[in-house]
């Protein structure tokens, strides 16, 4: 943590240290970008906690620790009295993320963006936005997706259990998060546009063709409202601008839980401070308490789930 620390992360804190009591916000509907070149995957976008608020990291395109490596996405679940984070993580199958629908083919069960064959990955553009000049194409309309956006499993949220196949791949060697990814997720804290109290669950961000680490500046950000000259979505492809003005306000807060013995390496959530966040169409936590205001700090602008070492 003090390492983490040094080079200016939030370290992830083990479940059973600490607890959100509130949920985090719905998923909002945005559009994906056309895929940046040939290896790079989706990770789509997701809640994280940090200095006292829920933030949105963007989705991004990626590249793979290694080839033949899929990521599973990190989600958040409800247990022993909170929220808890269970890391996503990169391995050879896709497992459990909590049947939250992040779209672009994760849509709650398994995995539909495409597939690893030869040392090459084949995009499935029935769901993925993979652009013109992609030979290693396909499209496959079997999967169903689930329409609820809520971010949680658990009351009022997504109510799945994992799956023998999705239990088996949580056990697989894994590979943790890439340079590139802490950096994007650390580079979203530090923006104070993507933290819910200020956007109300439609952060300015929603999506980046690339991290600023790998070489791209912001030139694949999609902002909400903006429209970008000579980018199309085809028909077949699953993923829609953001809806503004649907979400309501409510407070909340997050306090500390000490609670029993849980697998640290597998269920983390981020640290916090108490503090009052207002919220749109945030779903309530079965214990829900009031706390006091939350000052702004800056000017305006996710089997058996747990990442396994």
């Amino acid at each position: 943590m003090l390492f983490a620390g040094l080079l200016g992360f939030t370290p992830l804190l083990a479940s059973a240290d600490v607890s959100i009591t509130v949920a985090p916000p719905v998923i909002p509907v945005y559009d994906q970008p056309p895929c940046p070149g040939d290896g790079y995957l989706w990770n789509p976008g997701y809640w994280a906690w940090g200095d006292d608020d829920y933030y949105w990291v963007p989705g991004v395109w990626v590249q793979p620790p290694e080839v033949g490596f899929l990521w599973t996405p990190g989600w958040w679940g409800w247990g022993d009295g909170g929220y808890l984070w269970h890391a996503g993580y990169w391995g050879p199958h896709v497992g459990f993320y909590g049947g939250i629908n992040y779209g672009f083919g994760y849509f709650g069960t398994g995995f539909w963006g495409g597939h690893w064959e030869g040392g090459h990955f084949f995009y499935n553009t029935a769901c993925w936005h993979v652009g013109a000049g992609f030979h290693n194409t396909y499209a496959n309309h079997s999967w169903v997706e689930e329409r609820n956006r809520a971010s949680f499993n658990g009351p009022n949220g997504v109510d799945r259990k994992a799956t023998a196949e999705e239990e088996r791949a949580a056990h697989e060697g894994h590979h943790e998060l890439t340079e590139e990814q802490r950096a994007h997720e650390h580079d979203a804290l530090h923006d104070h546009a993507q933290k819910f109290g200020e956007n109300k669950g439609n952060p300015g961000k929603t999506a980046l063709t690339k991290t600023a680490h790998e070489g791209e500046h912001h030139e694949g950000e999609h902002h909400e409202g903006e429209h970008h000259e000579g980018q199309h979505h085809e028909a077949e492809h699953h993923g829609t601008e953001h809806h503004e003005g649907e979400h309501h306000a409510t407070e909340h807060h997050a306090t500390e839980h000490h609670g029993a013995d849980h697998h640290a390496p597998e269920h983390h959530a981020a640290e916090h401070h108490t503090s009052e966040h207002h919220t749109s169409e945030h779903h309530a936590a079965p214990q829900h308490h009031s706390a006091p205001e939350h000052h702004a700090s800056a000017p305006k602008k996710g089997d058996g789930g747990g990442k396994k070492k």
